[in-house]
């Protein structure tokens, strides 16, 4: 097959949507098909033996760490040469809606995915008005497609319940070879915690924005005193947090990358994540790879991955104590802990990319398929 992927970020910028779209690119083009990226430009011209058609870019006012790439004439040009058997528009927003143009035009089968909670994120930006507008904005872009793909059933749900049609499950998936916990160490434990290998370590990884309310991990701090804070990852909110965390053990660790983001991971206590926004929560199947047990809110994607009191801890995101009940419940009991890392490692392991990407094949020649005999 040769697919033509528009998407809104990719590297090398680091988040949970580009992670899952390089996996998908890397086993598509190992499996024998041909990818073309429609994405911002990044600097690359080829991942994995796909080409990458970067387009100039703004920054998003508010959050310059997104990048606004919009719709030229040259992607029509090159959609003729490259000839894509489909088209599949990751979080249709402006250069996505170019995807769906040329698609729409050009009479090439259509797949859209929605990735990003973004109506659920213009409340944190004071942006809030503005939600029905933009599942207004959403449903007329994604029922151009003829199957618009969710990575957890919540998102299913609510795709449908706002008018969204055509919508069906992609399954998630996780590099269970690099995330590992064979990977755990002292000397990453050490680094995390600023020398206090011994103390309680709590691990964010992730974008530092506003929507990810990472500030409502202060009172955890707060209550289990020895505990000690490592956030992992960058973004427009961390000046912020560093105010917000001034008083506490909190290490603003920066990115890290392969082997050493597994084994920051797998060094950790418990995994920490206050997030009432995501679609899945990617990062958190890389902790439990990585034998990390989760304390997560339990809503959005997240109840997709984790089973409370079996291989993780959820808590009601509305409870101002349900985090640190569900911490201190992890943290005291080191037994049941060490059934969580186990439990938590197995379900990873359920996950790989490559039965991700066979499925997402198959709906790709499901929708290929309709096409020709509606033909």
């Amino acid at each position: 097959m040769r697919i033509a992927l528009f998407t809104e970020t990719f590297l090398p910028k680091v988040d949970g949507i580009v992670t899952r779209l390089r996996h998908t690119v890397d086993h598509l083009q190992r499996n024998g098909d041909q990818v073309l990226i429609f994405c911002p430009e990044g600097g690359l011209t080829e991942y994995k033996g796909a080409q990458v058609h970067g387009l100039s870019w703004r920054p998003l006012p508010w959050y310059p760490e997104l990048k606004m790439a919009f719709p030229r004439p040259e992607i029509g040009e090159v959609l003729e040469k490259f000839q894509p058997d489909i088209v599949h528009v990751a979080n249709p927003a402006i250069l996505g809606l170019g995807g769906i143009y040329y698609a729409k035009t050009l009479n090439i089968p259509l797949v859209a995915s929605y990735h990003t909670h973004l109506p659920k994120y213009l409340q944190y930006y004071g942006l809030g008005m503005l939600e029905p507008v933009l599942w207004e904005m959403l449903k007329r872009a994604h029922n151009q497609a003829d199957l618009n793909l969710c990575t957890s059933m919540a998102m299913v749900s609510e795709l449908r319940s706002h008018g969204i049609e055509r919508v069906d499950l992609w399954q998630r998936g996780v590099d269970t070879e690099l995330f590992d916990p064979e990977l755990a160490s002292k000397e990453m434990r050490s680094r995390l915690s600023q020398g206090h290998p011994e103390s309680p370590l709590l691990l964010y990884v992730g974008r530092l924005g506003a929507e990810k309310e990472i500030d409502r991990i202060k009172p955890v701090l707060e209550a289990i005193p020895q505990a000690r804070l490592a956030l992992v990852g960058d973004g427009p909110h961390r000046l912020a947090l560093e105010a917000h965390f001034a008083d506490t053990p909190t290490h603003f660790v920066g990115y890290l990358h392969g082997v050493e983001l597994a084994s920051a991971f797998a060094s950790a206590d418990a995994f920490i994540f206050p997030s009432r926004t995501e679609t899945l929560g990617l990062v958190l199947l890389e902790a439990m790879a990585a034998g990390c047990p989760v304390v997560a809110a339990g809503t959005g994607g997240i109840i997709d991955i984790v089973t409370d009191g079996v291989n993780s801890y959820l808590f009601d995101p509305m409870d101002a104590q349900g985090a640190i009940a569900a911490t201190v419940r992890l943290l005291e009991n080191g037994e049941q802990r060490e059934i969580l890392r186990r439990n938590a490692r197995a379900e990873a392991e359920r996950w790989g990319w490559d039965a991700a990407t066979r499925q997402l094949r198959q709906y790709y020649q499901g929708i290929m398929g309709r096409q020709l005999l509606a033909a």
